[in-house]
């Protein structure tokens, strides 16, 4: 996080103008601040972390790519959060695959916008149309064949609980609970689409429709 309450928020972006308006825009959210832009995924990892969470284009002209990108803005100790026009469902579908947090429209309204930045700010994913019909489509996208119970320790998990709560929901030992959580980890593993993490299995789950879409108000 950045000083005090305030989490610093970064673009990368090639037009300046879409820049401003970010920069506007977070001028009167509540515990954000404007960082800086740059206009490639180079410059700003090029500096010492200034930021905590970063905008990314989808699609710069220097012909870098959105998992390149991506990558790069992870090792540098940032959260990502892409921002599309919708323009290029190829591209869409390759930002789904990468560290990021979450693809959100540019022409999102601007509650929307700060409900995503601040959520994708705390590490939490962000879902979204484009990101769902991206996985949707996506052929190299295998739902994990969970039991209906490593289904049930998943969604509850996932979505906020402990082990030892899921336990008590489930009348099972928090140990039971802790082995469905290996073999899941297991076969998303086996599968190519690692989940080491709460917020990777959230994705794992919302990806396979076993943990449902949140809904905004």
């Amino acid at each position: 996080m950045g000083a005090g309450d305030h989490v610093r928020v970064a673009i990368v972006d090639d037009h300046e103008l879409v820049a401003l308006a970010v920069e506007n825009l977070l001028s009167d959210a509540v515990g954000l601040t404007f960082a800086r832009h740059t206009d490639t995924a180079g410059a700003m990892v090029s500096r010492a972390r200034d930021a905590d969470l970063v905008l990314l284009d989808l699609s710069l002209r220097d012909g870098s790519t959105p998992r390149d990108n991506a990558a790069a803005l992870q090792k540098w100790g940032a959260h990502v959060l892409v921002l599309t026009s919708g323009e290029n469902p190829f591209l869409i579908r390759e930002a789904s695959r990468t560290p990021a947090l979450g693809v959100v429209r540019k022409s999102a309204p601007m509650r929307d916008l700060i409900a995503a930045i601040t959520a994708a700010a705390a590490g939490e994913h962000v879902p979204s149309l484009e990101w769902a019909s991206a996985l949707d489509s996506d052929p190299l996208m295998r739902s994990a064949p969970l039991t209906s119970r490593e289904r049930e320790v998943l969604s509850l998990y996932a979505t906020g609980m402990g082990a030892r709560e899921v336990g008590a929901a489930l009348f099972v030992s928090e140990n039971t609970v802790n082995d469905h959580l290996r073999r899941i980890r297991s076969i998303y593993a086996q599968l190519g689409r690692p989940a080491t993490t709460k917020v990777d299995l959230y994705r794992r789950g919302i990806e396979d429709g076993y943990v449902p879409l949140p809904h905004r108000g």
